[in-house]
């Protein structure tokens, strides 16, 4: 017996699910609508998406399933794709607009995640936390190596958003002497406004909090690199186009610079370059930031109040094309 409440496809991979949308999270969406599920562990191509899909009137979209035109096209019944997190980069806005489907994102709720990620691999940094557990691991007694306090240190954020600003906040209460540079966002004391160039080569750890464009593309490049201090370390954890890898590489073989930790970088699915994480002077993290219990819950539950704002006809926050989502009309009528 078909069902006439609207179906609502999550394209999560059985294995992505498991970290993004929680059995809690799909109980609470089957509340809303009727939940198809991608039953394998794999990003499904245009075709075989579009035939899961057939009837939904909703996507709730993962991390690495692209929407393109083509998909679209086979998709005639879809009103709304909605991307369970902030990264948009594989949905074609433009082509959803012309189709007239609505698309849209959520608010970052990996904020304090990320934050407290960037603060460890700082600590690991300064302390040389990863080096003395290796060494005991194999079953030596490693000898001391002198540290560096976050207390006094000067950390340099590039971009001042969300994560930036609660980051600030948690250095700030412990000693660290905090400096900023972003083209738009308010920037007060204690913190101080500087260029990047300023930031570069003042910070004993620069850490860029940007966004992926072209304009952030490469950010730090051979020049801005070359700028830190040679005892510094840039700590990267978000997003690996904003550093020319391989200049990075090249100062590290230099020792123009301390080290580098990193949660991205320029493999696939952002992680660190499996031939800079394998270096001693780097500490590498694969891309898990925002992998806490708290913070997937957080996107997972968004999805499920904006598929429910959708489906009533209304448009909900974290829309990126409203004025061109004809097809939610049909919820209207």
């Amino acid at each position: 017996m078909s069902s006439n409440r609207p179906k609502i496809l999550l394209t999560y991979p059985t294995t992505a699910r498991t970290f993004w949308f929680g059995d809690s999270c799909i109980a609470a969406m089957k509340e809303v609508g009727e939940v198809v599920l991608n039953p394998t562990d794999k990003v499904l191509p245009p075709a075989e998406l579009a035939e899961l899909g057939r009837d939904c009137t909703i996507m709730v979209l993962d991390r690495l399933t692209p929407v393109t035109a083509e998909l679209l096209s086979l998709m005639p019944n879809l009103v709304a794709v909605v991307r369970g997190g902030v990264d948009h980069r594989w949905v074609d806005v433009k082509a959803a607009s012309e189709a007239g489907v609505l698309v849209t994102q959520v608010n970052a709720g990996y904020r304090a995640s990320v934050a407290e990620l960037v603060l460890a691999l700082m600590l690991d940094a300064a302390r040389g936390v990863t080096h003395y557990v290796i060494e005991y691991r194999k079953g030596t007694v490693p000898r001391p190596i002198p540290g560096q306090q976050i207390a006094e240190s000067t950390v340099g954020l590039v971009g001042y958003g969300r994560i930036a600003q609660h980051l600030a906040r948690i250095l700030i209460a412990m000693g660290a002497n905090v400096i900023a540079t972003d083209p738009v966002a308010e920037i007060a004391a204690p913190v101080e406004r500087v260029t990047l160039k300023a930031l570069v080569e003042r910070s004993d750890y620069v850490v860029p909090l940007v966004v992926a464009t072209e304009q952030t593309k490469n950010l730090l490049d051979e020049a801005m690199l070359r700028s830190m201090k040679k005892t510094a370390w840039l700590v990267n954890c978000s997003r690996g186009d904003v550093v020319d890898e391989v200049a990075l590489a090249k100062l590290l073989d230099e020792k123009k610079i301390a080290g580098v930790a990193m949660d991205v970088g320029w493999a696939e699915d952002q992680m660190p370059s499996p031939e800079l994480a394998r270096r001693s002077d780097v500490i590498a993290t694969p891309h898990v930031g925002g992998i806490t219990r708290q913070s997937f819950e957080s996107h997972a539950m968004q999805t499920v109040e904006q598929t429910a704002i959708i489906l009533k006809g209304e448009i909900p926050y974290g829309a990126l094309n409203a004025e061109r989502s004809q097809r939610i009309e049909r919820l209207r009528s």
